[in-house]
This record gives C-alpha cells, structure tokens and sequence, in this order.
C-alpha cells in the first residue's frame, strides 16, 4: 500500500460500481459471485442515498457499508437475510421504519488495519441519531465457526468469543464497537459455509431516540433546577409563611427553572403557637395546615409554570401520622410520597410511622424519585427508583448538626455515582428556639453528579453556601446520563452481577 495522503468518507454513487464490485470480489474470497449487481445498487442509492457509503483512500475504494430502513416488528427475531432484503429486492426499505438494517460491510484486505471499519459503523450510528431512529441491526457473520463446529454449539462459540478464549474478527470486531448479541440466526446467508450458515443478530440502541409523540409536549433534556436553602423564622401565621414560599417560587422560575425543591419540615415554624400543648400534640395540630398548604402550592406550580417539591409535612391518615410530601405538577396534577425511614426521634418524641410507598414519577422532565432525609442513607431506596429509569433524585432533609448532615451528604452523593443519576438535596437553615424538638438546623443544599469525563471531577454540579437563605440554581443533562450508561468509564447499573443477587419491591 502506498502512502496515505487522504481518507474520505463520501456517499456512494453509481459511477462507483465498477470499482465497486471489484472491492467486493477481493474481500469476499470465500464467497464466489458474492457482489451486488448494478440494478441493485442503483435502487438502494434511490430509496436511501444516506445509507450508502463508501471509504476511499487515495481516491480509491477501501470499504463500504450499505443498510436500509426497516419497520423492525414486521419481521421474526429468526428472519433470514433473504427477508430482511426482500428476497434482495430491498422492498423492505420504509422511510417510516424505525431500525437502520446493515446490509453489508466490507473493507478490502490491503486496508485492514487502519480501522477503516469503525469510521463505518460510527457513520451509521450518527445516522441513526440524526434520523431519530431506534437503533440499528445486523446479522453478523462468524467465519471461524467452521474451525469449532465439532465440539461447541453457536451460543457456546459465541460466549468464548465475548471471553477472548477464541479469536473471531467479525465478532470481536463488533462487539468492541458497541454491538451486542441479541440471538443465533440459523440459515440466515446462504453459502456462508464459514459460519456453518449461522449468524448472530447484533444490535445497537440509540440512546438518543425519542418516540414520536401525537401530543404537542416537550421532552426536555436540559433540566434546571431551583433549591430553597429555607430560613427558619417565625410567622404570625400560615398566609405569611406561604407568602414566603412564594417569594422563593417566584425567584426560582424566574430564572425559568422547571422544579422547585423545598426541605423537610419547612412549615415547623408555625408549631410556635402550640408550646402549650405536649410535642405530640403540638405536631398533630402542624398537620391540619397540609391540605391547605398542598392545594395553595399546587396553585402556585400551575401559576409560576414550575414543578414544585414541597419538601415534607406532618399529615395523620386513620389515626398514624407520617412524614409526607406532594409533588404538585406544573400541569396541575399532584402526587403523595413518604418518609419510609423515620428517625428514632421522630418515632421517639413525636410517634410518627414509617409510610410504604416507593415510586418513581413522570414528569414533562423525566422520570423521578423523592426521597425524604434518612431514607436517602438506604441505598436499596434509590436503587429501585432507578430501575424505575429515575434520571434526578430530590432529597429534602432537614438535619441540626453537622453530623447528621454529612450523613445526608455523603449519602446522597453516593447514590448519584451507584445509580448513575442527579442527586438534588435542599435543606433548612437558622434556629426556631420557640419551637420543641426544632430549635436548631445546619444545612448546605447541593445537587450532585456521577464521577466521569462528562461531569464535574468532584461530583458536585453546584453549592449553596453553609448557613445561608440563598436559592441554588442548577442545569443538568439528562443526555449525559444516557452516554454514561452505555459508554461510562465504569457503569454501575449495568455491570451489577444479577446472576448473583437480585433487589425488587414487596
């Protein structure tokens, strides 16, 4: 091979095919006749010009790689090349398909090496991206096969390929690049007496695809987020502390921030009134402002156009009094969670119960998870929600010492880094020496990241200051999370040895 003075990747076109088929000749020696024939490709630069293209070094032909679109759930998982094709007619091409078929890909011998093939392959990927597309499908060869055929069945030669005890350079060569064996294909090309006529269907998934929807909403994928590091301070009653609420709502959707996240326990001020009755008592009575408090923050969400977390309340259901919160939606929809982990203080001094519900939420930004304080130290908790396909983790806490907020800290970022999502917590700050069991609070609200190239080198995406009243604003990517999922230095999610142990709900 001569020197290399210029690489290009261009469509192919049909002034090509003389050149063409002589490539294909020389890279498919085993496979006599195995070129398409000029009518052939002619109809495929037609239907789908896109998907044809062809490496040239030194001007000259180096590889190719054809492909058509496909409706994927017209055709059995055990199809055959000939239906995928159309008995080679490509009829099977639609461009309201929703899989990129890869009909062939070759790089002649004298260029092998110089991973001409991934340039390929990383094209048809960016594709796929570019259509909206779902992903895209093959059906690999496995040349070496014949060589093993006496002793291992497909699935067994497959499993010692992914295991490098045996060499294949199809297969390994799709795998390294992102392709995983879904199923064997038996008869799937005729005369590939190489692969014994097996081949393995191997795909590969947009992480970027987004299903048409008939609704005129918006999925967004930068999410920004609005913390209320809340001072504790006294109120003459509920209509001025709600006044200060919103204050806070109206500074954070200001900046057109799509939540608002309040802390834990943020309406303890207004037990000041009831220091003549014993704390249980007193709490109980905090309770009766909830409904109230739930129905004017729904309002507020639906008037500012923001998603808001109230962070939690006292509320008695049949008698038990629990530690809740309401997501109240921008859309005017609203949803209950609860505190499952009370603090021995609070079973203690209040008698509260642990609730029993674990859920993720849809929201017009994803999928989420609230949890409240010390159940964000159960690292079960968040594991379930991002089973779920929870993207950003809200935590409202509220804590009185230094220690207990570590706890809450470390924690919370812990579970940003194992389940590979956002981890936002907002706290209370200040002192209430008129209120039992609330006299003082330390906090410093953060939102938290996952360790990798794509995110801050610490985790930490932003932070308020200690001790403050401030708000905290905040944009995340939810793309990031999907690029980390497939491609992470490490992914958690994905490696975990499900083989070995398995967590789900009751």
């Amino acid at each position: 091979m001569n020197e290399i003075e210029n690489i290009e990747l261009k469509y192919l076109n049909l002034d090509d095919y003389q050149e063409l088929k002589q490539a294909m000749i020389e890279s498919y020696t085993t496979m006599p006749d195995a070129f398409w024939q000029e009518h052939q490709i002619k109809k495929l630069t037609e239907e789908f010009p896109e998907g044809q293209v062809v490496i040239k070094v030194n001007n000259q032909i180096a590889g190719c790689a054809l492909s058509i679109i496909v409706d994927y759930e017209k055709f059995e998982d055990n199809h055959t090349y000939k239906d995928i094709t159309g008995n080679y007619t490509f009829s099977t091409h639609t461009n309201l398909g929703d899989v990129i078929y890869g009909i062939d890909v070759f790089i002649k011998p004298e260029f092998r090496g110089l991973r001409l093939g991934r340039r390929l392959y990383d094209y048809r990927k960016e594709l796929c991206e570019r259509l909206n597309l779902r992903g895209l499908a093959f059906g690999g060869r496995i040349p070496n096969y014949h060589k093993f055929s006496d002793t291992l069945s497909p699935k067994e030669y497959i499993a010692k390929v992914r295991r490098k005890e045996i060499h294949d350079p199809v297969l390994n060569f799709q795998i390294s690049n992102d392709f995983h064996p879904t199923r064997i294909l038996k008869n799937y090309l005729e005369g590939d007496a190489s692969s014994q006529d097996y081949a393995v269907l191997l795909e590969w998934s947009n992480i970027y695809y987004e299903k048409k929807s008939k609704k005129a909403t918006t999925n967004k994928k930068v999410v920004r987020l609005g913390l209320v590091q809340w001072q504790m301070r006294l109120y003459k009653d509920m209509d001025e502390m709600m006044q200060q609420a919103e204050f806070f709502i109206d500074s954070v959707s200001g900046y057109r921030s799509d939540f608002a996240l309040f802390p834990e326990f943020f309406n303890a001020p207004l037990m000041a009134g009831n220091n003549h009755m014993s704390t249980p008592e007193a709490i109980r009575e905090l309770a009766k402002y909830t409904p109230e408090m739930v129905l004017r923050f729904s309002k507020l969400a639906i008037s500012y156009n923001i998603n808001i977390i109230t962070g939690s309340m006292p509320e008695v259901v049949d008698g038990q009094l629990y530690n809740v919160g309401y997501l109240c939606r921008r859309d005017g929809s609203t949803e209950r969670f609860e505190k499952l982990h009370v603090t021995p203080d609070e079973a203690k001094v209040w008698g509260m119960v642990g609730g029993n519900k674990l859920k993720a939420f849809d929201t017009d930004c994803g999928k989420i998870g609230i949890l409240i304080c010390y159940d964000v130290e159960f690292p079960e908790l968040s594991r379930i929600l991002a089973d779920e396909g929870m993207d950003i983790l809200f935590v409202p806490f509220l804590t009185d010492t230094q220690n207990g907020f570590s706890r809450v800290r470390h924690c919370a970022q812990a579970r940003a880094i194992e389940n590979e999502c956002y981890v936002a917590i907002a706290g209370s700050v200040g002192n209430l020496p008129n209120v039992q069991n609330m006299d003082i609070q330390y906090a410093q609200s953060m939102v938290f990241t996952p360790c990798d190239f794509a995110f801050p080198t610490n985790g930490v995406k932003a932070e308020a200051t200690q001790n403050a009243e401030m708000i905290l604003i905040a944009d995340v990517d939810i793309d990031l999370l999907r690029e980390l999922n497939q491609f992470g230095s490490v992914r958690n999610l994905k490696d975990r040895r499900t083989d070995l142990f398995e967590l789900k709900k009751k």
